[in-house]
């Protein structure tokens, strides 16, 4: 729906529309308008019985998008406004004339007097007033009217946004539609929702025009995009686009899907929070990438700097702005409120369920030093892996097993390194190899660790210089490798060692080290943190044998980057992570708003890197391989546990300098030392830009 409605809107030409009256504030964009109407893009989301599409919330929402991104001007988003206000306020009449192609205007600032027959006062500001029959507008008391275009004179202005037309509106109305039942935190809703559908869409074309240009201009005989600088502003602008993906989808699915009001006030301030000052900061990215050309007026960019500016300030009207939100969102979190997540398998998961259940049951009733073994004979443990040692399951069958055993109270064991050496066993190694290592790991006889760093081999394994030189048996690896986690407890170690010193990446083998064996010598490294969980391991002549090199000779940098074909789908929980939960404990007896809004904002950021997992989790459910959303996933999941461990110090303030043995705080501080590591641990979070940069935007290899 979405790629059609953009092929359509693109070509209204809608830069071109505006541009022809951009001196002219009296002008309605007529003719877009009509395109629009005969289109049926203003009454997607009203019942067909009243003319309109029988589209929900969320088809409107997808208009909304198409139309920002071809940047049509004029009152759809005023419009599609007033036609769900009025539609809750079972005001049909209204409903049934914006279906006819009325469009509607909605008030900003300024509050009218209403005495129950007719309402006066000046309005500062509303949008979308040129040509409008209506006009909503708050009333004094807390309440929300409809006013038709015979009740007001307008003073059009030519603002920010030259997309729209508003401005000052004198109202002197006798008759008016009184809108039982509407607040403002329902008009609210509605406008964060389809508002944050056309940031998403100013996002998303700035995204694409900033990418587009940088694979092809050059600087210095090289198209920008090859810059580390261009590339991580790019990443960082796919980021903070597929951020306002997931903040309005869900917004507009918790209106759509009737969640309780609670839920969709919370899904709402984090959309307010998070869609429509990023759209802001996309806009202005996609200038900066775009240089001089980008700051001419003869450039569309500006325009949509010019619309997410002006969005930002409408909802803010309403919202207070993004502190306000935060703030909002913060004060719901202590009260309990969070995003829960269901999914409706449509009865795909009935049969197999009913048979986990019992087999789940079964295991919860065994005394729990037992349970772990039945996890594993029943393939519960890891039902993603083939069988005999999971259960082949798919996305459906995943998340049963993952219900059923939360269900139950039932803990599944963490294979920690283990649950990725061993998938790669599976698929790669031989039937002994199965036998000896498979079912120990998942009983916890076995625990691994990672022996793939080097000093000069982080990120970058084609470098690695740990060597293997085959022997009589077997082979003796002789090199260095480093940040080895948890070395000292392991009784094997997956280890990537050089066979043949001139092919690269395709001289690397993959070999299963026993860590007793003759010539490894383990040094613990202490973190920052204090602790050594990391180790230095020195391999000396380590012999291993032939039976435990996993693969082929020299295919080893392949099986590195395996992971089964059927990978692991869970649903993450409704809590928002420690350090967040822990922030929003400390400011639970605080009145300070400006506390509030800082643990806001890790609120938000904290439930949008749930939504970009239930996002993926959705996608594996349809069939579809990872979106941008599993990348941009881990780089916001870092930001948010290293920033919300940040913010808990700083909320403990002078407590934190000296714990005074409180556990507690000796907890907290550990974790923010701690918290460190993650933007560097598995690849550095610049590292992940260069390659989101590369294989998801497509921008050239520097």
């Amino acid at each position: 729906m979405s790629t059609s409605l953009r092929s359509w809107a693109a070509g209204l030409d809608g830069p071109s529309a505006l541009r022809d009256v951009e001196n002219e504030a009296s002008a309605g964009f007529a003719k877009t308008w009509q395109s629009v109407v005969e289109a049926g893009l203003s009454g997607i989301s009203i019942a067909e019985s009243q003319g309109g599409g029988g589209g929900d919330l969320l088809d409107q929402m997808v208009a909304l998008e198409s139309a920002a991104y071809a940047m049509l001007p004029g009152p759809l988003l005023s419009t599609t406004v007033v036609a769900q206000i009025a539609a809750q306020a079972g005001a049909g009449d209204v409903v049934a004339a914006i279906a006819e192609g009325a469009s509607a205007g909605v008030a900003v600032s300024g509050a009218l007097v209403f005495d129950g027959s007719g309402a006066s006062g000046d309005l500062d500001a509303a949008i979308d007033i040129v040509d409008a029959a209506w006009l909503l507008a708050p009333t004094t008391d807390g309440g929300w009217i409809l006013i038709g275009a015979d009740g007001w004179t307008a003073e059009p202005e030519i603002g920010v946004d030259l997309s729209r037309r508003g401005g000052r509106v004198r109202v002197a109305a006798e008759q008016v539609v009184q809108l039982e039942g509407v607040d403002t935190d329902a008009v609210r809703r509605v406008l964060i929702a389809l508002a944050s559908a056309e940031a998403a869409g100013i996002a998303q074309w700035c995204l694409d025009t900033a990418v587009d240009y940088a694979k092809v201009r050059e600087q210095f005989g090289k198209p920008i995009g090859s810059f580390q600088a261009i590339k991580h502003l790019c990443s960082q602008m796919l980021e903070t686009t597929e951020s306002i993906n997931a903040v309005t989808w869900d917004a507009g699915t918790a209106i759509s899907a009737g969640a309780p009001t609670g839920e969709a006030d919370f899904a709402a301030d984090v959309a307010a929070t998070v869609a429509l000052h990023g759209a802001v900061s996309v806009a202005r990215d996609c200038i900066q990438v775009l240089g001089g050309i980008g700051f001419t007026f003869e450039h569309d960019a500006h325009l949509y700097l010019r619309r997410a500016v002006a969005l930002d300030l409408t909802v803010a009207s309403l919202t207070g702005g993004t502190e306000q939100s935060a703030t909002r969102l913060a004060r719901r979190a202590i009260s309990g409120q969070r995003r829960s997540f269901e999914i409706d398998f449509e009865g795909a998961d009935t049969e197999f369920r009913e048979a986990t259940r019992g087999g789940v049951d079964a295991i919860a009733a065994l005394p729990a030093d037992q349970q772990r073994a039945a996890l594993a004979d029943a393939g519960y443990l890891t039902p993603h892996w083939p069988k005999p040692y999971g259960l082949d399951a798919g996305p459906v069958e995943q998340l049963v097993v993952d219900e059923e055993l939360a269900r139950a109270g039932i803990t599944r064991p963490d294979l920690v390194i283990g649950a990725w050496a061993v998938p790669t066993i599976v698929e790669h190694g031989t039937a002994e190899q199965h036998a000896r290592f498979v079912k120990q790991t998942l009983l916890g006889d076995i625990f691994w660790c990672q022996l793939f760093s080097e000093p000069g081999a982080g990120s970058d394994l084609a470098a690695l210089s740990t060597r293997a030189v085959q022997v009589d048996g077997g082979w003796q690896l002789t090199g260095q490798k480093v940040w080895t986690s948890r070395a000292k407890d392991a009784q094997w170690g997956i280890c990537l060692a050089r066979t043949d010193k001139d092919a690269g990446h395709k001289g690397i083998t993959y070999f299963l080290v026993d860590m007793t064996s003759k010539g490894i010598d383990i040094r613990p490294l202490r973190e920052l943190t204090g602790d050594a969980m990391f180790n230095e391991v020195f391999l000396d002549d380590v012999f291993v044998p032939d039976d435990c090199v996993v693969g082929e000779v020299n295919g080893g940098w392949k099986l590195a980057r395996t992971t089964l074909a059927n990978e692991r789908v869970a649903m993450g929980s409704s809590k928002l992570g420690v350090s967040t939960e822990r922030a929003v404990d400390l400011i639970a007896d605080r009145e300070s708003d400006t506390d509030a809004a800082l643990v806001g904002h890790q609120v938000a950021l904290a439930t949008l890197c749930q939504l970009l997992g239930v996002r993926t989790t959705l996608r594996s459910i349809g069939g579809q391989g990872p979106g941008p959303e599993s990348s941009v996933a881990k780089l916001l999941g870092v930001k948010n546990r290293q920033e919300a461990a940040e913010l808990v110090v700083d909320l403990l303030g002078p407590s934190a300098l000296f714990t005074h043995d409180d556990p507690q705080i000796t907890k907290d501080v550990h974790e923010m030392l701690l918290n460190r590591c993650l933007s560097i641990a598995g690849g550095t979070t610049q590292i992940l830009r260069n390659v989101v940069a590369e294989r998801v935007l497509g921008l050239p290899r520097s």
